[in-house]
């Protein structure tokens, strides 16, 4: 067992009750105070500045000061699992209520410990590389069974390969940034011509993304039992979607300007290890897959994802309440797919899931399917109807998992959408 995931442990900084924050979870992002950038944790509504403490001796002699002093938790991450789990029980100790090293030093703990309402939270990732996959199988027959015949809604290749596409890595922005609605060619199917203007069919996609600690020799492959040593941690994660650019630029390359103008993604990176305590079964695969796909262990999550509408015309509507553990295709194979034909992946590297969606209707993870391509509008709040994502509207995102001690959660990603110039 996870020292740090201990269920007992209690801290003496104040944690409110159903915070995604406890002491059981300690993410890592980055926080921007009197203009500098530092590494940082969380708990409850507080960040710890790991730059100050580090410089205090109390995390050890292990870790270098300036991973800490950085815009982005890459080098910090790329220290290794290891030295990242130490930091981790380093962290989980100084805040447990039984030690009091950090606790009784004021001076230290005014200087490291800071309300998050004081800080700016920053990008935590210089993401150099984004891969999409397209996991879910629940959401691939969905999409199959809406453009394609019903009874080959799944593609000949989908339960043999995790399907993935390499995305715009630039255009991924923080939980809190807008959303210009983007333009691009729209066709009708009965229009004899494209056009060009904004699009009418904005959609979000739920996913969790994980996020790479080491880096693998060009020409190297990564097996399934190797993967987790390359994991991380991983993030919640909106991949915005514009059905009509989409449905017409596709064929024959697939996602390309209808994918590239906004990914959002939350501003914590939670350990891997932290989730330990919500590993679950996966779905079973069959046909059974081919041998460097096969895997031990457990290697899902039960990972709860919500998904709400506001406007300035109502409330937070929720609208999804899915969860993480419906995934076909697993990180492990992901990755183990990915570096399969010898590709270099890098530290700071970010593999998104894919829309993730779940066995009903309240449970799929896009307007695309929830609506049924906008044939079935949700109504909102206020009586008005969704088939998409209209100008102004808000979309939240919350993914945490939760047992009957303890939750660990990401945050939220929050995205406002403003109207096309």
């Amino acid at each position: 067992m996870i020292r740090a995931n201990d269920p007992k442990l209690k801290s003496w900084v104040p944690v409110p009750e159903n915070s995604d924050f406890p002491i059981q979870n300690l993410p890592l992002g980055i926080i921007k105070v009197n203009d500098k950038h530092h590494v940082a944790s969380r708990i409850g509504d507080y960040v710890i500045d790991l730059a100050v403490l580090n410089r205090s001796g109390l995390l050890g002699v292990d870790f270098v000061q300036r991973v800490f002093e950085s815009e982005h938790i890459n080098d910090c991450i790329g220290l290794g699992k290891s030295l990242m789990r130490d930091l981790r029980s380093r962290l989980s100790r100084l805040l447990d209520d039984k030690h009091t090293d950090l606790a009784s030093d004021e001076d230290l703990r005014k200087r490291c410990l800071i309300p998050i309402r004081d800080v700016e939270v920053c990008m935590p990732l210089d993401i150099r590389n984004y891969t999409d996959f397209y996991s879910s199988i629940e959401h691939a027959t969905n999409v199959g069974t809406m453009f394609r015949d019903p009874e080959n809604a799944l593609l000949p290749n989908w339960k043999h390969i995790p399907i993935g596409y390499h995305g715009r890595a630039s255009s991924i922005i923080l939980s809190g940034t807008p959303v210009k609605r983007p333009k691009g060619q729209l066709k009708g199917k009965d229009d004899a011509v494209p056009v060009y203007g904004p699009t009418k069919q904005l959609d979000f996609e739920l996913e969790m993304a994980f996020v790479t600690c080491k880096s693998n020799d060009l020409g190297n492959t990564i097996s399934t039992d190797e993967t987790e040593e390359y994991i991380f941690g991983m993030v919640l994660f909106n991949d915005w979607s514009a059905r009509d650019i989409q449905s017409w630029e596709y064929v024959p390359l697939g996602p390309f300007l209808a994918k590239s103008f906004a990914s959002s993604i939350s501003a914590w990176v939670v350990n891997l290890d932290a989730l330990k305590p919500f590993r679950v079964e996966g779905p079973t695969q069959d046909p059974k897959p081919l041998p460097y796909l096969q895997f031990t262990g457990q290697h899902n999550y039960d990972i709860c994802l919500d998904v709400y509408i506001e406007s300035p015309m109502f409330i937070p509507a929720k609208i999804v309440h899915s969860n993480y553990k419906y995934m076909y295709w697993n990180m492990a194979q992901q990755l183990a797919h990915h570096a399969s034909n010898g590709c270099n992946i890098q530290v700071g590297d970010l593999y998104a899931s894919g829309t993730i969606s779940g066995p009903i209707r309240d449970s799929f993870g896009s307007m695309l399917e929830l609506t049924w391509r906008g044939t079935d509008p949700i109504k909102m709040p206020d009586g008005s109807e969704r088939k998409f994502i209209q100008d102004r509207d808000k979309v939240i995102m919350h993914a945490y998992a939760k047992n009957d001690d303890v939750r660990i959660g990401f945050g939220e990603v929050i995205t406002e959408i403003k109207p096309a110039d």
